[in-house]
């Protein structure tokens, strides 16, 4: 008897020394205050701890960040850029010696690459340099950068323009190359707000191979534009903590930096569907922009929906010069967008958070394509953000855009 009783003592004092894992439901929040007891509860079948990278259990832990959790939805892509990926399967070769891409037409070049693939990392990252499922124009009619302190929240924001045309890979036209075939797009992007800044302006054309961009500036001082170095490509943009580098997480020529390396596939929460209302223009102070937590310290962390998503991480190697000696970037397994970034500096030390909140919109020509509605760039070692906020009128697509529109006297005629 003495026996069954020390049994059952035991029992008892093991089920109430056990944690009992729960399935957690959309809407359910992840925060410091529970962390630890949430690492072995579940969502949709993935443990808590899984779905979080160690630097995400950091900023939970330390910097104030609260994931919200929401159902998982499947990503709708656009017709013809699913159309085109599958037209031109099995056209692109990946060359190793020259670490370029030969006979890519449109769609993304490499649609099943496996992790056994010895140049896995190189075709993921082409799939994202030429293939990111975004149309043939990128219409911004406004933006904003918030630049934030942790000491004193929300500094400035400044709201400009972006357009982005596609000379090549374009999707649901037979015109698949626009000119010669050497410019692979134009981008022209201009401040409209504070006056300060008003007019200051980029035009960069990008080449379909790895010479460096060509970029104009144009200079409020002199009233005129300068040819910038070709450099550029990993320089700051003005007073943030973006380098040109860091739009949408990667933006460079793939052989621009030394190499890259597949560290492996796995599940994390991450924001392909963002909902939250990132810009309300009627509002005003920090309720202006409810998608980031102005209100409480450090000012910077993102309040949207975060869902599981299976990604690749690949380990980017910088090249001499660069600020950064490296970044992890944790890409979508079925199409090539970053969720998420961590960037380490020259010693090796963690410098840098990116995070980008995606959704897909309707283009305009009766398609879908994805944007990013938000990106946040958060310095650790300065304490200081730079955020991304994406207006409500954002296009992709847009009828009567063309090609000549966005060229250098754009931006000299507009910054006047």
């Amino acid at each position: 008897m003495k026996i069954i009783v020390s049994a059952v003592i035991l029992l008892i004092a093991g089920i109430a020394g056990t944690a009992i894992a729960a399935n957690l439901k959309p809407g359910d929040t992840i925060q410091a205050s529970n962390l630890d007891a949430r690492q072995t509860d579940t969502f949709e079948g993935h443990k808590v701890s899984d779905l979080l990278t160690d630097r995400m259990q950091t900023l939970i832990r330390n910097e104030g960040l609260v994931i919200t959790l929401a159902a998982s939805k499947p990503v709708v892509l656009g017709k013809d850029y699913m159309a085109a990926t599958k037209a031109n399967a099995g056209k692109a070769k990946y060359n190793p010696d020259t670490r370029l891409v030969e006979g890519w037409v449109a769609g993304m070049p490499f649609p099943d690459v496996t992790a056994d693939d010895p140049h896995a990392a190189d075709k993921l990252i082409w799939n994202g340099y030429y293939a990111q499922p975004i149309k043939n124009i990128q219409d911004y009619p406004r933006y904003a950068y918030l630049l934030i302190s942790e000491k004193s929240g929300l500094e400035r924001r400044q709201v400009w323009r972006f357009l982005r045309y596609y000379m090549k890979g374009r999707l649901g036209t037979d015109t698949v190359v626009e000119g010669d075939g050497s410019i692979l797009s134009k981008t022209l992007m201009y401040a409209t707000y504070p006056n300060d800044i008003r007019g200051l302006g980029l035009f960069v054309q990008r080449y379909d191979s790895p010479k460096l961009e060509d970029s104009w500036a144009y200079l409020k001082s002199v009233r005129r534009t300068r040819r910038l170095s070709g450099g550029t490509w990993m320089d700051p943009i003005g007073g943030s903590d973006q380098l040109n580098d860091d739009i949408e997480i990667f933006n460079a020529h793939p052989t621009w930096y030394a190499s890259y390396r597949l560290l492996g596939k796995r599940w994390i929460l991450a924001t392909p569907h963002s909902t939250a209302v990132t810009w309300d223009s009627k509002a005003s102070g920090n309720a202006e922009f409810p998608v980031v937590d102005l209100a409480d310290a450090p000012h910077w962390n993102p309040k949207d929906s975060w869902e599981p998503r299976e990604v690749w991480v690949i380990e980017a190697i910088t090249p001499p010069g660069h600020p950064y000696s490296k970044k992890v970037l944790y890409m979508d397994t079925q199409f090539p967008r970053f969720y998420m970034a961590e960037a380490y500096d020259r010693k090796g030390d963690f410098w840098k958070w990116m995070y980008y909140g995606l959704k897909t919109i309707p283009t305009g020509d009766g398609d879908v394509g994805m944007i990013s509605a938000t990106g946040f760039t958060i310095d650790y070692q300065r304490r200081h953000a730079t955020i991304f906020i994406l207006g409500d009128d954002a296009r992709l697509n847009t009828q009567g855009i063309h090609a000549d529109d966005v060229n250098l006297q754009q931006l000299e005629k507009v910054a006047r």
